[in-house]
């Protein structure tokens, strides 16, 4: 009853009264407008929604056939009103409202910087990035796509970086294209297609759904000039993110990415790159994560428009103090998006095995950054999981499920590395929790011995021996007990020891108990 007393009085207003919508997710305000033309060129078209004190400016975006859209995320609770303006009168001073309701089940919000080096959704809730790549899954077949969110559906990953336009060796086999025109050259830059658009922002709702960020690729290395992607006049380029935007910066779980192994687009330079940077800050009303990731250069992370850190480097592993440097050079989240992969590749960056795929998932960890996945196992149809999605092959994904459980058992203000420079890093919070992560080293046992905690008095711990490939959690009889034994050192006061395996990818986890 009251909600047709709510439509009711909102038609004798003059306002459309849209459907509610729950906070932080997205809801279509759909206009029909002007389809001679060219509408993506001549037609304008924004709206501002107010709740209270608080507005939001959105821009709007043709989506074909005489349909216009303005696409609303609320980030709160409660009634928005909202006024279009347009250089069409017929687009132009049309008002109504949109009632945003309590977030269901599963729904936290965007993705936002946390404690500085640190993630957690915008209500609090820690988020610990377990992430993959599947470059161009949604260039694919239908049933192709559908097996990819099958197969993410049961995975361990709570991101997954995907790019925009499509790679150079998927010539002539696309369903579709992100410009009018036909293939491989003859594009309309000044017309984009809606269907291609429509079908990567169900993809993205999709992955929404399954609790999946989408770590959006906005530009790529890998067209290697065979659409022309990759050397479009800055003037398109501009354009595109404008479209971009306005399409999918309402679904909470965007990130921006403005890049792939961005200095091998050397026609592009640092400034072009700060004013895409600035463009997408510019015209995104919800913030959303921005990064750019880089081949053998990498972008300056501390500059203001960038929130968190995408680095390419495999030598996490083998120098694991670099990782700690990077969050202290930058003061942001560091993510190693790209640490090699797991597969049989006949490259040098496709042959890692699981076990060290997994090492350096708790290497990253221990250093209080995050780290991403991939596969390329080969395949006789060109089916690899890091280009075009499909099924997991590997042994890892189902250790980073471990892993992932590992990571949500712990502080939720995130790890911070502990005793960093010393062979056995440890990470959590001091005189709370110490995760020990070994690596590739096989000791026999650990004599407990924890650095610099925040307190005097004496401790009592309990121990647990984690088998971080074999996914076991072992508990250790009793309880220790520390003291201090200097000025930076606690150990247990009667001198014991963990004992350990002797084999590699061990873990110890302390945690403080009254």
């Amino acid at each position: 009853m009251m909600k047709k007393l709510m439509l009711l009085l909102a038609a004798l207003c003059g306002l459309a009264q849209a459907a509610p919508v729950e906070r932080w997710g997205s809801t279509d305000i759909e206009l029909k407008g002007p389809s001679s033309g060219n509408p993506f060129m001549e037609v304008e078209l924004s709206a501002t929604f107010r709740n209270g004190p608080r507005s939001l400016q959105l821009s709007g975006f043709y989506d074909g056939e005489g349909s216009y859209k303005i696409r609303f995320m609320p980030d709160t609770v409660g009634e928005w009103e909202y006024e279009t303006r347009s250089n069409r009168p017929e687009l132009n001073g049309r008002k109504g409202t949109v009632t945003a309701v309590a977030p269901g089940a599963g729904n936290h919000g965007p993705v936002r910087v946390r404690n500085v080096r640190h993630f957690a959704y915008e209500d609090g809730t820690p988020y610990w990035q377990v992430g993959t790549t599947s470059y161009a899954w949604t260039h694919q077949t239908e049933a192709l796509q559908q097996q990819t969110l099958r197969t993410l559906a049961v995975s361990p990953f709570n991101k997954l970086r995907m790019a925009v336009f499509p790679n150079h060796d998927d010539k002539n086999v696309l369903p579709r294209y992100p410009f009018a025109g036909k293939p491989p050259k003859g594009w309309d830059f000044s017309r984009f297609d809606p269907a291609f658009f429509r079908n990567l922002e169900q993809r993205v709702a999709q992955l929404r759904d399954l609790g999946i960020e989408a770590d959006l690729i906005l530009f790529h290395p890998y067209d290697k000039n065979y659409w022309g992607f990759d050397q479009m006049p800055d003037e398109v380029n501009q354009r595109y993110l404008r479209y971009v935007v306005a399409r999918l910066a309402a679904y909470r779980n965007v990130w921006w990415s403005m890049a792939n192994e961005f200095d091998f687009l050397k026609a592009k330079s640092m400034e072009e790159w700060d004013s895409y940077f600035q463009t997408v800050q510019a015209n995104d009303p919800y913030q959303h994560l921005r990064s750019i990731h880089n081949a053998f250069v990498l972008y300056n992370h501390t500059k203001p428009w960038v929130t968190h850190v995408s680095v390419q480097s495999g030598a996490i592993t083998e120098d694991f103090e670099r990782a700690v440097l990077f969050r202290d050079v930058y003061n942001k989240p560091v993510v190693y998006d790209e640490v090699k992969y797991e597969g049989n590749f006949t490259r040098r960056w496709g042959q890692l095995t699981p076990e060290e795929m997994v090492l350096r998932f708790w290497q990253g960890a221990i250093a209080g950054t995050y780290v991403g996945h991939s596969e390329t196992y080969q395949d006789p149809n060109g089916l690899v999981w890091l280009a075009k999605g499909g099924a997991l092959r590997g042994q890892s994904p189902q250790r980073l499920a471990f892993f992932r459980k590992i990571l949500s058992e712990s502080p939720p203000e995130g790890l911070e590395p502990i005793d960093k420079w010393q062979d056995y890093p440890f990470a959590g919070k001091h005189a709370q929790y110490y995760l020990g992560y070994f690596g590739k080293q096989a000791p026999a046992s650990w004599p407990v011995s924890l650095f610099k905690t925040d307190l005097k008095d004496e401790m009592r711990f309990k121990a647990e021996v984690i088998d971080t490939w074999n996914m076991t959690i072992t508990p250790v009889d009793g309880v220790f007990e520390i003291k201090k034994a200097g000025d930076y050192y606690f150990t247990d006061k009667d001198g014991r020891s963990i004992p350990l395996p002797g084999r590699p990818y061990m873990a110890v986890r302390l945690v403080r108990v009254p």
